[in-house]
């Protein structure tokens, strides 16, 4: 369904001439597997060869294009000596000097006596001027060819520019003109160029404000870019709404009875995100709500809320985590809360095994069990629900896109309710869950104790020690974090290992480990023995990052601070303050540290708000890490930078509501090009729903 005139941008990448299967490998790894995906591939600098001095007048360590003559050739008398060949014009001498050179090729380019026009970086060497390796020698013919601007691309290991700059050439020559799709009096306001036009201006910079995102051309492209997301996403939002719905109501009696034997009430977000859900579920559409709030701002029990809201009415309802650990935490968590409202809740993970995990799965069939909890299990075919009427999904980012619907589909049209731990800065919201709506937790519940962040050299390791038994013979449970080395899971389990064998030594058996290594039963244990037990400091890995109460630690260590994000940091420090007792997180870091670093750790002990370390994790790392592209499934942006495009992101996603409301079946000739616009950035999903209705 695809239209004929992107045919050609849609081709194999080693269609291309000289993209053979060596080049074309290394362009697959470098952009993707298709013509058009060199056209996002946009410069990351550029040479400008306008300076055309005589050999007199060139300054050393800027590129300069010359014209000269050329001399004799002084050929290496021994192998580590470069090749030297002398050359001159009326105003001084320019030696060009080539290490490992074939003399045959140098004399056959250069013959002497010849006028040669060279282009690189001059440079001073004694009383010389020198040109090493120039990187252009042509006819004087061809001098006017090289006094250009040339643009300089990234690169990936065996790729170099020239042949990059030809084949990204070579995709720009096969790309089609194509109708305008943008709104006439916005394109005309912004001043921008088509589409086409644009494409080639953000390929030929000029000057080093062309390569800015700012620049017209590129913010021209990643309007484009932002208006297909947000175009994208408004036609699945529309389709969900669309899709036929249950309405659930209940009186809220469960709920209350949940509530009653809390120690503490809802903060006032808390309970306007319950009205929010109960009010979508009452709805005749189908639900899908995004509930995101900071570390303890008590999520869990807001879902708790929705889901005796579906059990109440007849129905099922299910919570799914990303992983054992936090699959258990939570069913500790709602567990007693769900008993006081006389549910039996069980917990399917890959550990229920033979007849147990049978047992569950006949009981869920049956209705028997109106409330579980479990892992990716969960998705398994052999999982079969009576009536699913509510899918809670833990840190959805964790799981991707098509995954949040697959445990839905289990039920009749069930609702469905994401959480994440990770707050998410607005921009990210608007482009990666734009078909979701959102509930905010923005308060910790009452008793939460802010914690007192220091900044530590390496050096001060046995100050940290000490200062981890004082608080060990106060009472203090400790955290100590060990260090990502080289996102290998390997490497990571070796270092924990190593400061495990050393604090044990200092401090004995109240010394336990855990990390992603260990079986399930293995964390358990670590974490039980952590929580109620012997175990006083707990070395662990990141394994610990999502999902782990102990409301008794109160001291977290993270080592090789440097080296881990803000959001993970945030996320890792959110383990402590959890009791009634003031906590303490120490981050110790390595000298040097990078600019990025020393920002981010000052962002650590500035605040603990995690919508402002969201949205400054945002400047420092870019939309596609933050969202973790690849295990998140979500689009990466080609051209536009969230960081940078925030107001053109506005933008698109109003021009998106009013094309739907103005031209819902995109019908127009705007509404065409628009077609042609989603299938450009692969949004062809979106196009099915118009064709659906």
């Amino acid at each position: 369904m695809r239209p004929e005139i992107l045919y050609p941008l849609f081709a194999p990448l080693r269609s291309l001439p000289g993209a053979g299967p060596r080049i074309g490998q290394l362009l697959e790894r470098l952009v993707g597997t298709r013509v058009g995906d060199l056209l996002w591939h946009l410069p990351s600098g550029l040479i400008d060869r306008r300076y055309a001095p005589k050999i007199a007048g060139a300054r050393a360590g800027v590129v300069a294009t010359l014209t000269v003559r050329v001399g004799v050739h002084q050929p290496p008398s021994r192998s580590r000596q470069p090749y030297r060949v002398r050359c001159s014009d009326d105003s001084g001498d320019l030696v060009l000097v080539f290490f490992h050179a074939r003399s045959e090729y140098l004399e056959k380019i250069m013959p002497v006596g010849a006028v040669r026009v060279v282009s690189g970086v001059v440079e001073r060497y004694g009383p010389e001027l020198q040109m090493t390796h120039p990187d252009h020698i042509v006819d004087e013919s061809e001098r006017n060819r090289l006094l250009t601007v040339e643009p300089v691309y990234p690169l990936t290991a065996g790729l170099t520019g020239k042949r990059l700059g030809q084949l990204i050439r070579a995709s720009l020559d096969k790309t089609p003109v194509l109708d305008e799709w943008l709104d006439p009096a916005y394109f005309a306001r912004q001043g921008w160029k088509p589409w086409r036009e644009a494409l080639e201006q953000a390929h030929a910079p000029k000057t080093e404000g062309d390569l800015l995102p700012s620049a017209p051309a590129r913010s021209r492209l990643a309007f484009d870019e932002l208006l297909a997301n947000q175009l994208a996403l408004a036609l699945v939002r529309r389709h969900i709404h669309r899709v036929k719905g249950r309405a659930i109501r209940a009186q809220g009696r469960l709920g209350q009875k949940a509530l009653d034997t809390l120690s503490f009430t809802l903060t006032e977000s808390q309970r306007r995100a319950v009205a929010e859900i109960t009010d979508d579920m009452a709805a005749d559409a189908r639900m899908l709500r995004l509930l995101q709030g900071d570390v303890g701002s008590g999520k869990t029990v807001v879902a708790l809320m929705a889901m005796l809201n579906a059990v109440e009415s007849g129905a099922q309802a299910a919570l799914m985590a990303p992983t054992e650990i936090l699959a258990r935490q939570h069913f500790a968590t709602i567990g007693p809360l769900a008993a006081a409202a006389g549910i039996p809740l069980v917990l399917l993970t890959g550990r229920e095994k033979g007849k147990s995990r049978e047992k569950i799965l006949k009981s869920l069939a049956s209705g028997e069990i109106p409330m579980i909890v479990g892992t990716h299990a969960l998705f398994q075919e052999a999982v079969a629900f009576k009536d699913l009427a509510m899918a809670v999904i833990d840190e959805q980012h964790r799981f991707g896109v098509h995954q949040r619907l697959t445990l839905a589909a289990k039920g009749r049209a069930a609702d469905v309710l994401v959480m994440t731990a990770t707050p998410i800065p607005r921009t990210l919201l608007l482009t990666a869950y734009g078909d979701m709506d959102v509930s905010r937790l923005t308060e910790k519940p009452p008793g939460r104790r802010p914690v007192d962040t220091r900044v530590v050299p390496v050096d001060r390791l046995e100050d940290v020690v000490a200062a981890v038994g004082r608080g060990l013979t106060g009472g203090a449970k400790v955290y100590w974090v060990c260090p990502l080395v080289e996102e290998s899971e390997v490497l990571d389990v070796a270092a924990a290992e190593d400061r495990y064998r050393h604090l044990r030594g200092v401090f004995g058996d109240r010394v336990g480990l855990v990390h992603g290594r260990l079986s399930g039963a293995e964390k358990d244990a670590a974490m039980a023995a952590f929580g109620e037990g012997s175990v006083d400091l707990l070395v662990a890995t990141t394994v610990i990052e999502v999902g782990v109460d102990v409301p008794a630690a109160t001291v977290m260590v993270i080592e090789h601070a440097e080296r881990f994000g803000l959001a993970q940091l945030h996320q890792l420090r959110g383990r402590i303050g959890r009791g009634t007792a003031d906590s303490t997180c120490l981050l110790v870091y390595a000298p040097p540290l990078t600019e990025a670093a020393r920002t981010r750790l000052a962002i650590m002990r500035e605040t603990e708000d995690g919508f402002r370390i969201a949205e400054e994790d945002l400047k420092l790392r870019g939309a596609g890490e933050l969202l973790g592209v690849r295990q998140s499934g979500q689009p990466a942006f080609r051209v536009a930078d969230l960081a940078h495009h925030g107001d053109l992101l506005a933008a698109a996603r109003d021009d998106a509501r009013l094309i739907l409301e103005r031209d819902p079946g995109l019908e127009t000739a705007r509404g065409k090009a628009l077609r042609t616009l989603l299938y450009l950035f692969e949004r062809d999903a979106a196009v099915q729903y118009l064709r659906s209705g």
